[in-house]
């Protein structure tokens, strides 16, 4: 069995007991979070939503809020000694699914 979530502006297959990395969700570890916006469900057969499957949600456990790798961006103009170097990390909640309710 599995479903399709989508949260943070990105869609995500997950079954039960699967960990995930999600945009931050700015929730405390170990607290329980339910996603409602289920876009399809497989249990035997496939139930696509409308956009979402009504009556479906899938819930999960938050097990850490932490940030991902430093990501470098360097921009460079040839000829005219210009260079500069930025660095980003973004956050992220890693949460493992605990139920799929359809």
């Amino acid at each position: 069995m599995y479903a399709i979530i989508a949260t943070g502006g990105k869609q995500y297959k997950v079954s039960e007991g699967d960990i995930i990395r999600v945009e931050s969700l700015h929730v405390d570890e170990g607290s329980s979070v339910t996603f409602d916006q289920v876009l399809a469900v497989n249990n035997g057969e496939l139930s696509v939503g409308t956009p979402t499957v009504s009556g479906a949600t899938v819930t999960g456990t938050v097990m850490k809020n932490a940030k991902a790798k430093k990501v470098l961006v360097y921009r460079y103009k040839r000829k005219i000694g210009y260079s500069k170097k930025n660095g980003h990390r973004q956050q992220y909640t890693q949460i493992k699914i605990d139920k799929i309710n359809a």
